[in-house]
């Protein structure tokens, strides 16, 4: 008999929450355990390890990540466009995966020395790609200003987006999308071409 797939899901949530506060390597099977209220024993019932549990958690978000910005990029959208329906989907996925979020932060370049987690390496690649893509383009096309350093660009993009991650909460006074504007609103106040 196998476990619903709505527990799993449950625990991985507990197990996200648990490894975002505490870290991965102070985690114990014990303690996500404790926080989804089962014995320890019972949680080997549903994964084989924490490191399954962690990258089942990982694997699900940049899944979901890059379904979306996959959808943004084969959109064909101007370059301002692409960055702010980049921006708009990185917090929309921190909206559904905040801790998962905050594991990636904290544990990918630890993880990604695993050969288990060298998707790791290869989705930051990817990620890179895109949004330096994006910033180029709109030099080229005199959406964004020429002189803009466009990896320095990127990573202050980068980092402003994905730092909502350590105070976001779902329930708190502005959507995912109202947050994505408002960052744009700065962002782009600053890179975009005055004329």
């Amino acid at each position: 008999m196998s476990a619903s797939p709505e527990r799993r899901r449950e625990l991985l949530r507990t197990a996200a929450e648990v490894f975002a506060a505490q870290g991965y390597n102070a985690t114990t099977v014990r303690r996500i355990a404790d926080e989804a209220g089962i014995l320890a024993g019972s949680l080997y019932y549903h994964f084989d390890s924490k490191e399954s549990m962690v990258d089942e958690i990982l694997s699900t978000f940049l899944n979901e990540l890059w379904d979306g910005y996959d959808a943004v990029l084969a959109a064909g959208l101007a370059p301002r466009e692409t960055l702010e329906a980049l921006v708009t989907e990185s917090f929309r996925e921190i909206d559904r995966h905040r801790a998962a979020v905050a594991i990636y932060q904290k544990e990918s370049r630890h993880l990604a020395a695993q050969p288990r987690f060298g998707y790791l390496t290869d989705s930051q690649r990817k990620f890179e790609k895109a949004w330096l893509g994006t910033l180029e383009r709109g030099v080229t096309d005199g959406s964004f200003r020429t002189d803009l350093d466009i990896r320095l660009t990127y990573r202050f993009v980068r980092d402003t987006v994905w730092v909502a991650a350590s105070w976001y909460r779902p329930d708190g006074q502005h959507s995912p999308e109202e947050i994505a504007r408002q960052y744009l609103s700065m962002v782009l106040d600053g890179i975009a071409l005055r004329e």
